[in-house]
């Protein structure tokens, strides 16, 4: 599995346009099986080489910023792509009424530090990307986080065995949700490790 995208994995703009309705719906699919919803607002989405290779060529078409985007396009997303021994997810809190959103965020500060997968007694707890602090002085965190879970060798082999229930939550006091991971979902991340 590759771990990172290079220059050379850059297909030309025009050429991913042709290709990308098809290359969409695929991805559809795809990342129905990399999505979790933790309680009322929170999602996650696991991602990948390939879904990262798609946001790439997303953000290249949509800019236009031409040969020049393309190294701070790398920067920004190859750090989203699972390692071998990690899961990487970017969590969403969707709410689309801006006044609930800024309501609910404003009082969910350090949200990202609280976030945690459980399974065949170990407990992994996620790591948030420290680019930038997504959580403000006054308390109010950012609607969209990136959360790193590393794994050690035995816990990998526990998240790999079938059938292993999985929980996937926040111990936030004032979003302390869990869901659980279906057996679809825990089967396709474990192909993220090496």
């Amino acid at each position: 599995m590759k771990r990172e995208i290079t220059r050379a994995d850059v297909i030309p703009v025009a050429d991913y346009a042709k290709m990308r309705r098809d290359h969409r719906r695929k991805m559809i699919e795809t990342k129905k099986q990399r999505r979790l919803e933790v309680g009322p607002h929170a999602c996650f989405y696991f991602e990948s080489y390939d879904t990262m290779w798609t946001q790439v060529h997303e953000m290249l078409l949509i800019e236009k910023g031409g040969e020049e985007q393309i190294p701070d396009e790398l920067r920004a997303y190859n750090s989203l792509i699972p390692q071998g021994q990690e899961l990487v997810a970017t969590v969403m809190f969707e709410i689309d009424d801006p006044l609930q959103r800024a309501n609910i965020l404003g009082r969910l500060g350090g949200v990202e530090e609280t976030i945690f997968l459980s399974f065949g007694g170990e407990t992994v707890q996620g790591k948030a990307e420290e680019d930038i602090d997504r959580t403000t002085a006054e308390g109010k965190t950012s609607s969209v986080h990136f959360i790193h879970f590393p794994f050690t060798s035995g816990q990998m082999a526990k998240f790999r065995e079938p059938g292993t229930q999985v929980l996937l939550g926040f111990k936030h006091p004032l979003y302390g949700h869990l869901a659980v991971m279906p057996e679809a979902t825990r089967a396709e991340l474990a192909k993220d490790f090496a």
